[in-house]
């Protein structure tokens, strides 16, 4: 910080309540008042350097004791206290942090070269544009003192020459950086690294918004700097000076802010976002994501808040779970997170994506996009989830969103709702199907649906529809093996007669009447016999399968012979669970002896309860799979 010390006698001035006087033997005759201050001085000191007390005190009829009120001098009584110590040659230091003042009540004074020569603005001048304008803080600090005379600091030129000389510095190559600058960054080292690309962020930082808007807009018109630097700067002005919204605080301990703090805390966000590069990548989804937490929480503009969507939606495959994991400021809501900003930004993002890809193809750009966000979202469902007070309606307005070819398999969506139902046990029935609706069971791994066959927590009818998958899909499975296997025997049966037809070709033409009645009497494989065999086969399977279904109607007969055909009996759902497996164990072997065929029993009412269907198929040894409103899927 570089220094100007002009004067040299000693400090003769002295305060007694509302009153500043000069210690000396001559009496004073002029009086200068400004706000409460009372100022006695002497004329032969003031008016050889100020042209406006000269014209005042000519105005004056009084000569011998002039009173005068300067209550709008910029800077106060302070700024005149220097000008006042200038002209009676005391000793006064002069820096970037009294700088403004004292060269706008000078200027308001007219202590100019018209009056007298190397007068007191001569010598501001002069410190201004050797000492404050060449050093890097120097001219931060000046430009932020202008804050408080803005008007004059703008006529004057302090604000535009400031400005120049700090964007002037912050074009500077890297390398060519010789002057201090503040760097807190994690890690770095100034006196082992070079300096870093951003070392002019922080202390920008400190301005006020509109000055340091000033400067950004003064950089981005150069064009040579890249959009990244540009975005950083706003990162780092943000963390300044916006909230921390990161932090998960119950609503009640939460401080409430004066309206003068929250309205200016508005301000600089609107700022920053209107400031944000167009370019894609200039800043981070994270920090968009923030200010959108933070810009709601504030309650900043409709405008503000879209543009904020807008630009995370871009940027939403750069996301990280963390990103999307900001509280709630609302007092109406009690769970931690807001899912509400998550589900708009979803939105947007869906909404964009559709426009650009109406049928996406398999590895195409699109598809792995769309693939991306389907596992960031059901990652970030997973933390959510543990929220003790989040309701159903919140967890499917964003799982909901995504299309069907956002998932390729549901594994994660599954793992979302296993722990939102530990966490919440007292869920109610229907809670538990509304919440398993967007589940697809096809799109589950082995691994998977074997876990959500044991898992008590689902409701029934999603473990009904795994069962029934799991074992459609094993007896798919089977078909296709027994079909290689036909194959094979086709062939098998097929080559005796090239071996047949190879051997006629090598006869003689004499020999080849007695090779045909000698293959005809060579008890060769018999297409017909093979037909006959599986005939057979076919007939005693069937014989089996008619048996089966038998036992399966009497069984329905009995029950509803005992339950007297009433719709609206239903059976109890503990005793029927109990009937149907007893133990792990047994349940477990109940299952692994359900058969690889499967039928649809169109004969079953309507009107009949799973649980009813239940007792019939475990006593018949039957696995209920999935059901309908109208059919009852099952295997044998």
């Amino acid at each position: 910080m570089k220094f100007m010390k002009l004067g040299t006698r000693p400090d003769t001035f002295f305060t007694e309540e509302a009153t500043r006087s000069v210690i000396s033997d001559i009496r004073s005759d002029l009086v200068i008042r400004i706000n409460n201050i009372n100022f006695l001085l002497h004329q032969f000191s003031l008016l050889p350097k100020c042209g406006l007390l000269q014209r005042l005190c000519s105005d004056s009829e009084d000569s011998n004791a002039v009173t005068i009120e300067l209550h709008d001098i910029p800077g106060g009584e302070d700024a005149f206290e220097l000008c006042a110590k200038y002209c009676y040659g005391i000793t006064i230091n002069l820096s970037a942090h009294n700088f403004v003042s004292a060269f706008c009540a000078a200027k308001f004074l007219r202590m100019t070269e018209a009056v007298e020569k190397g007068n007191f603005v001569l010598k501001l001048e002069s410190f201004f544009n050797s000492c404050i304008l060449e050093g890097w803080k120097d001219s931060i600090v000046t430009l932020q003192t202008t804050v408080k005379l803005t008007e004059w600091s703008e006529n004057l030129g302090i604000v535009r020459r400031c400005v120049d000389s700090i964007v002037e510095k912050i074009l500077t190559p890297p390398a060519k950086v010789t002057w201090s600058y503040t760097y807190t960054r994690k890690g770095f080292n100034k006196q082992q690294q070079s300096v870093p690309k951003d070392w002019w962020t922080e202390d920008i930082s400190d301005l006020d918004i509109d000055l340091f808007r000033c400067i950004i807009i003064a950089i981005k018109s150069t064009y040579m700097l890249p959009p990244q630097l540009i975005g950083e700067a706003l990162h780092v002005y943000a963390c300044r000076w916006l909230p921390d919204a990161t932090k998960i605080t119950p609503p009640e301990s939460s401080v409430s802010q004066t309206d003068d703090v929250a309205e200016n805390h508005r301000k600089i966000i609107e700022i920053i976002v209107t400031m944000i590069p167009a370019d894609k990548g200039s800043v981070s989804v994270g920090f968009l994501l923030r200010l959108l937490s933070i810009a709601s929480h504030l309650g900043a503009s409709t405008i503000t808040k879209t543009e904020l969507i807008r630009r995370s939606s871009l940027q939403l495959e750069e996301a990280t779970v963390s990103d999307l994991l900001f509280p709630t400021h609302s007092s109406s809501n009690q769970h931690y997170y807001d899912i509400d900003l998550v589900a708009a930004v979803l939105d947007s993002f869906l909404l964009l994506w559709r426009r650009t890809s109406p049928a996406p193809i398999e590895n195409s750009q699109s598809m792995r996009s769309i693939r991306k966000i389907g596992k960031l979202i059901d990652t970030y469902l997973q933390v959510v989830a543990r929220d003790i007070n989040l309701p159903v309606s919140k967890v499917l307005s964003v799982a909901e969103a995504l299309p069907d070819i956002a998932r390729k398999d549901h594994d994660d969506l599954y793992k979302g709702i296993n722990i939102y139902l530990k966490e919440h046990p007292e869920l109610s029935k229907t809670d538990k199907k509304r919440l398993c609706r967007p589940l697809d069971c096809q799109k589950l791994s082995p691994e998977v649906r074997t876990h959500a066959v044991k898992n008590e927590r689902l409701p029934l009818r999603t473990v009904v529809q795994v069962l029934f998958f799991e074992q459609d899909k094993g007896s798919r499975a089977n078909d296709q093996r027994m079909s290689a296997q036909e194959e094979l025997l086709s062939r098998g049966k097929q080559i005796p007669l090239v071996r047949d037809k190879l051997s006629k070709l090598q006869l003689e033409q004499h020999e080849q009447t007695a090779a045909l009645e000698a293959i005809g009497k060579t008890p060769a494989p018999s297409e017909s016999s093979s037909r006959n065999h599986q005939k057979m086969k076919r007939t005693d399977k069937k014989i089996a399968l008619e048996s089966e279904k038998k036992v399966a109607r009497e069984e329905i007969e009995e029950v509803e012979t005992k339950d007297g055909g009433s719709s609206g009996s239903k059976i109890n759902a503990k005793k029927m669970m109990k009937n149907r497996s007893g133990s792990d164990h047994s349940r477990d072997k109940s299952r692994d002896s359900i058969l690889k065929f499967g039928m649809v029993l169109n004969f079953l009412p309507e009107r009949w309860e799973m649980e009813k269907v239940f007792q019939i198929l475990s006593r018949s040894r039957v696995e209920l799979v999935v059901t309908c409103p109208i059919r009852l899927y099952v295997l044998f």
